[in-house]
């Protein structure tokens, strides 16, 4: 299968060869790299193009945003400055972090996923962080979603569900329109990858309420928003979190901020919320 890889990079000098390297040896190599300097003020770009000119299937684009690092719109943005220069032959579409170091089968167990189950959409790994010299299972979400650090689309998949949307949320709701759609995801547990800066490392002050907004977009209303609030600041250790998240909710619906989904895929949605939140009460 071919595999498209674009990876956004913002200032990631110290980890973006590591990621690059551990994708130049997969025992199935991608078709084509694309590799997003997304503003950087360090040596990012130059030790892209030291890959560059070795390589003639990594490309650099270079990319003006914000300096701010808001999860959502400005790493999707970068992505598809990535995309508009890719052509259409590929199998595989993948989203990666640049501080990602992959198991050398990666790909080609990916692949083999894929050729297996014609309904497969999304596929990944698992995203390891180093603790106490150890590298622990990077715990933040259920071992069923796909974390936005590493996506992978089946093309026919990526298309339908409208590619990827420009906003905090995009890395749920595209797991949620795939199944809307008749998609399956899987998540592979032998695949460890190593995440070598935890998730949220470089968010700012301005990110606080984007979760509770996307709850909103993704018409989730205001009682399962409040369920996934708490279970998310439980998990990260922060009642001020939950705070922020219900802030950001209610702000959004305010504000009367445009849905990231349909009525039809909000009711769907909706229901396979409460079918997974009554599941583990049970």
């Amino acid at each position: 299968m071919n595999f498209y890889i674009i990876i956004p990079a913002h200032n990631e000098q110290d980890s973006i060869a590591d990621t690059l390297e551990s994708l130049i040896n997969q025992s199935l190599q991608p078709k084509e790299i694309v590799v997003v300097n997304d503003n950087s003020t360090d040596a990012t770009k130059d030790v892209i193009n030291r890959y560059v000119k070795l390589y003639s299937w990594i490309n650099l684009v270079n990319n003006t945003s914000s300096i701010e690092h808001l999860p959502g719109s400005k790493i999707i943005n970068a992505f598809y400055k990535g995309y508009q220069i890719l052509d259409d032959n590929y199998d595989i579409i993948c989203k990666f972090d640049a501080d990602l170091i992959f198991p050398y089968n990666y790909l080609e167990t990916l692949s083999n996923h894929f050729n297996k189950n014609s309904k497969l959409g999304m596929a990944s790994g698992f995203c390891y962080i180093q603790k106490n010299e150890e590298w622990v299972l990077e715990n933040l979400t259920r071992k069923d979603h796909i974390r936005g650090a590493l996506k992978a689309y089946r093309k026919e998949c990526f298309l339908q569900i409208g590619k990827l949307k420009p906003s905090m949320g995009w890395d749920t709701v595209d797991e949620l329109l795939a199944k809307f759609y008749g998609w399956e995801i899987l998540t592979d547990e032998n695949l460890k990858v190593k995440h070598l800066k935890p998730t949220g490392y470089s968010y700012n002050k301005a990110s606080k309420h984007l979760q509770g907004e996307a709850m909103y977009k993704l018409r989730y209303g205001f009682l399962i928003t409040l369920i996934s609030a708490i279970k998310l600041a439980y998990k990260k250790g922060s009642f001020k979190l939950f705070k922020d998240y219900i802030s950001g909710y209610f702000k959004a619906k305010k504000n009367k901020i445009e849905f990231l989904v349909t009525e039809e895929q909000g009711k769907f949605i909706r229901n396979l919320r409460w079918k997974g939140i009554i599941k583990k009460e049970v």
